[in-house]
């Protein structure tokens, strides 16, 4: 299943560590993904916020099709690709 835009969206800062490690990870499964910045980009951190319902608690906040996944959690990352069908570009 190959669609133009991404269905994963990483929200991030410049200075978060797991966030840098959770894309590079993303990179060498070539799993396609949009990475905002929530600190350089205010309607990324507005859209965050909204769609957390103001409960934030840190980054990296991965949202995969829909399902917000709290931190650098590689199992429930795998498992929420794998149940959106989501392949590796070609």
């Amino acid at each position: 299943m190959s669609t133009a835009t991404p269905q994963i969206t990483v929200y991030s800062t410049s200075w978060c560590a797991f966030c840098h490690t959770e894309m590079q990870w993303l990179d060498k499964l070539g799993i396609p993904y949009i990475s905002k910045d929530i600190e350089a980009d205010q309607s990324a951190h507005d859209e965050l916020m909204t769609k957390l319902g103001g409960d934030f608690r840190g980054v990296p906040v991965t949202d995969v099709a829909g399902d917000l996944i709290l931190g650098f959690d590689r199992p429930k990352i795998q498992d929420a690709i794998k149940a959106h069908g989501i392949t590796p570009k070609e």
